[in-house]
């Protein structure tokens, strides 16, 4: 039995009112043939033609500096970083900065970027990571990566994958 004024909403409720939520696009799909209703009134739902861009692969280079730390600290959480997500290719790193390589697929530029930016901030807790803040972003399609490569300028791997001091 619940004590309260006649009226009164239920605790922790704050005067939330209770509403209702419509049947998506596909709820009949998940019910067996056999259990359709054939009261329906109007044709199926359809679903919206969606546009599907393909994505494609974006080569990272993210910087990141801030107060000196140990090195090992550092290194530890690079790994870290590295373990929890193997795609990153290279890292490098001193006392008061890291540089961080990989690939990442995206629809676009704008996709890759966001994803890049949010990576450091994201992973701080989990792998350990410095409160630095990223002070650098680089984000170019596959296609310029190998072409700066070819030409002897682009950002070739600064070391052999994995994690490296400066």
């Amino acid at each position: 039995m619940r004590r309260a004024r006649p009226g009164a909403p239920p605790r922790g409720t704050g005067g939330r009112a209770l509403t209702s939520v419509g049947e998506g696009v596909g709820f009949d799909e998940s019910r067996s043939v056999d259990r359709r209703d054939d009261r329906t009134t109007g044709p199926e739902p359809t679903t919206a033609k969606e546009e599907h861009t393909p994505s494609r692969l974006w080569h990272i280079t993210l910087s990141a500096s801030g107060v000196a730390i140990p090195l090992t600290e550092v290194r530890r959480a690079l790994e870290q970083l590295a373990h929890d997500h193997p795609f990153l290719l290279t890292s490098r790193y001193a006392d008061d900065h890291a540089e961080i390589r990989y690939w990442e697929e995206a629809r676009d530029l704008h996709d890759a970027a966001a994803v890049a930016l949010r990576l450091w901030g994201e992973h701080r807790s989990t792998a350990g990571l410095p409160p630095w803040e990223i002070v650098g972003l680089e984000v170019i399609d596959r296609e310029t990566y190998h072409q700066r490569v070819a030409e002897g300028y682009g950002p070739s791997p600064a070391a052999p994958v994995g994690v490296h001091p400066y």
